[in-house]
């Protein structure tokens, strides 16, 4: 389903084309899309780069996407990748004093939103690479989405239920909305907290008890 789509059904089961709802149709969908990528980790929520430390400079800056740390990683100068620790500023401050203490980076903090902190100050070059937490580009803007071409009815029903709200629908059909929301949701979370983070080989197969 793409964004087309999905304005024409929002605009037909609300049976709404007034001029101030549909120009809100963009803020009930990217509330919606909010609220999915806030409740279940997807792979389509997952973003890689990569940076290079300067000789001497304690601070990274970080990619103007960045809302968490999967995990960051630097190349020492034998290739190898080495996975930093997350520790809060003060302690990296207590460890290093001296921002003159250099070294192969271990540890990092979150100094700011735009900005990590390393400890030690790195003593050369080196690449780092960040896997991060971002919000994709959203269905309004991109026209089609993961989310809405795989699960097109969780985006549909949050979306629906954004806008009916606006509109002060009745509460039997918002609670309506709300339960198709919830059931997609169920299944979503399945495969993104569930069946994207095991494999037969590890865990085996689902099962269903037999009695």
């Amino acid at each position: 389903m793409n964004y087309a789509q999905l304005t024409s059904l929002i605009q037909e089961y609300c049976q709404s084309t007034e001029t101030s709802f549909v120009a809100n149709i963009p803020n009930f969908v990217q509330y919606a899309e909010e609220r999915i990528y806030n409740t279940v980790q997807l792979p389509a929520l997952r973003q890689n780069s990569t940076a290079s430390t300067t000789l001497g400079n304690q601070y990274m800056a970080l990619p103007s996407d960045w809302l968490s740390t999967y995990s960051l990683a630097v190349v020492d100068g034998s290739g190898d990748y080495q996975f930093l620790l997350n520790k809060d500023v003060n302690f990296i401050r207590q460890s290093y004093p001296s921002a003159s203490s250099t070294g192969l980076p271990q540890y990092y903090a979150i100094w700011d939103d735009n900005t990590m902190l390393l400890g030690p100050t790195p003593d050369a070059a080196y690449t780092l690479e960040l896997h991060y937490y971002y919000y994709p580009p959203s269905i309004v803007d991109a026209g089609t989405s993961w989310v809405g071409d795989n699960f097109e009815n969780v985006l549909l029903y949050g979306s629906l239920r954004e806008a009916y709200t606006y509109l002060k629908g009745e509460a039997d059909i918002i609670a309506e909305y709300d339960k198709k929301y919830m059931e997609g949701m169920a299944q979503l979370k399945r495969l993104g907290d569930g069946m994207e983070r095991q494999d037969a080989y590890r865990s085996g197969q689902v099962r269903i008890p037999v009695t």
